[in-house]
């Protein structure tokens, strides 16, 4: 099996909310045995050591799955700015552009998009006086 469709998978599990449950369960039934091991280092150490190497793995997971959901949503983003006869064909390189340059672009486009609040704001005012 391939470590894509494994992290997949486990992350499409993990996020169940039986999932969830029985991990409440088993930290239920943890801090209820501390009674019985008298809240010893060992009975604290368990859940630790269990906690640390699961949270260790999933990050691992979770990147994974991060990474392909990103290159998915970029791969259709591109499609619909390919397809789109008015997009700027120069957005489809965006990734390689440094912090500086995006951060430029950004505020071009909030420019743009203040510049096309206006004519909908004199609009509703047009239409609230004509009540």
């Amino acid at each position: 099996m391939k470590f894509e469709r494994f992290a997949q998978w486990l992350a499409n599990w993990a996020g169940r909310p039986l999932t969830f449950g029985v991990a409440l369960a088993l930290i239920v039934a943890w801090a209820l045995s501390g009674v019985l091991f008298d809240y010893n280092d060992t009975w604290q150490l368990v859940i630790n050591t269990s906690t640390t190497i699961i949270t260790f793995l999933m990050v691992f997971l979770i990147q994974n799955t991060q990474n392909r959901d990103n290159d998915v949503l970029h791969i259709k983003i591109d499609e619909l700015l390919r397809t789109t006869k008015r997009a700027h064909k120069a957005l489809l390189d965006l990734e390689d552009m440094d912090p500086a340059q995006l951060h430029a672009l950004r505020k071009q486009y909030q420019r743009m998009g203040e510049d096309d609040e206006q004519p909908r704001q004199d609009a509703k005012q047009q239409a609230k006086d004509d009540d």
